[in-house]
């Protein structure tokens, strides 16, 4: 990829407040906050091939972890998110050593359940939680004397977060970690007999990705200023997987163009069509999608880049 090609995306992405509107800017923003989901859980699925379909769980934690210590103990919103960051991955460390000397299917199992558990903890939990009814007024970050309720100025925060989620993931599967984390995911046994331990390295990536997980639902909370039980719907753990299968799983870009895709595809079949039609024409783009490019979309992309023939000046043509 040439180096245009590396930086246009982010200087469009920069420049995003200054030519969109504030619904499209809204559209963005949750677009972002998938962003980081989906890097977040690509790590699981795409560089250690573990299926977390309770992944709902650690965005939920987050999310009421800052909601919580902001409404009740009045702290500030960044000690918050650390906080909720913190008690993310530490739940992740927990199921992680619970379950990860489980492989496949009792994995998975593992994973709902955990999240089954914490959502009907928040709906019962009256005292804490407030049950069904959530918690809202959430309050905006501050940084220093400026807040950050406006879009635009969320949008920059979010951004900055991606960013940051990015350059975690992009430095860590690019360390003899991360060489782990593939090996694991290619060949277990062999991985094992060569010396990789492989429950540690699997709670490694257990923990940094639940607490990723653990930043988006604090930044959820704080733009959408309420908190309720449905941050752990299951619709939720399904759209992280279907942006990471989609953009392509096992790569950094396509959790990133999948979170995009499958963000503005609904806004933008909500605005042409009505409900029965949105699902219909949704599951259908997603299954070609598939079909055509089984691999995801970036792995094809990148496939086809490295395939496609360069014209050198200086070679000579081919002899009849």
């Amino acid at each position: 990829m040439t180096r245009i090609g590396r930086w246009l995306p982010a200087l469009v992405a920069l420049t995003l407040p200054l030519w969109l509107s504030t619904y499209h800017l809204h559209v963005a923003i949750m677009a972002g906050i998938f962003g980081v989901l989906a890097l977040s859980l690509n790590l699981l699925l795409g560089y250690t091939g573990q299926l977390s379909l309770g992944h709902a769980a650690f965005f939920g934690i987050g999310a009421y972890t800052s909601a919580l210590l902001t409404l009740r103990l009045e702290w500030s919103f960044w000690p918050a998110l650390a906080a909720a960051m913190a008690l993310a991955g530490a739940a992740g460390w927990f199921v992680g050593r619970l379950s990860l000397k489980l492989r496949g299917a009792y994995f998975v199992l593992v994973t709902i359940s955990f999240a089954g558990v914490i959502s009907l903890v928040s709906v019962n939990w009256i005292e804490l939680t407030n049950g069904p009814l959530g918690l809202p007024g959430v309050p905006a970050p501050e940084l220093g004397p400026w807040s950050l309720r406006t879009k635009s100025a969320y949008y920059y925060l979010v951004l900055a977060a991606v960013a940051l989620c990015y350059a975690v993931c992009r430095r860590l599967v690019n360390s003899r970690i991360g060489r782990a984390f593939v090996a694991l995911r290619e060949n277990e046994p062999l991985a094992e007999s060569v010396g990789v331990e492989v429950t540690h390295y699997l709670v490694v990536a257990a923990v940094v990705s639940a607490a990723m997980a653990g930043l988006g639902g604090s930044l959820y909370a704080h733009y959408t200023r309420f908190v309720s039980p449905e941050v752990f719907l299951f619709t939720y753990t399904v759209t992280m997987v279907i942006m990471v299968v989609a953009g392509g799983k096992g790569t950094l870009a396509g959790p990133l163009v999948g979170a995009v895709l499958f963000t503005v595809l609904p806004e933008t079949l909500r605005a042409v069509a009505s409900w029965q039609w949105q699902m219909l024409a949704y599951g259908l783009l997603l299954v070609l999608l598939l079909f055509f490019l089984p691999r995801g979309i970036v792995p094809q992309i990148s496939a086809y880049i490295a395939g496609r023939p360069r014209s050198d000046p200086g070679a000579r043509a081919p002899s009849p």
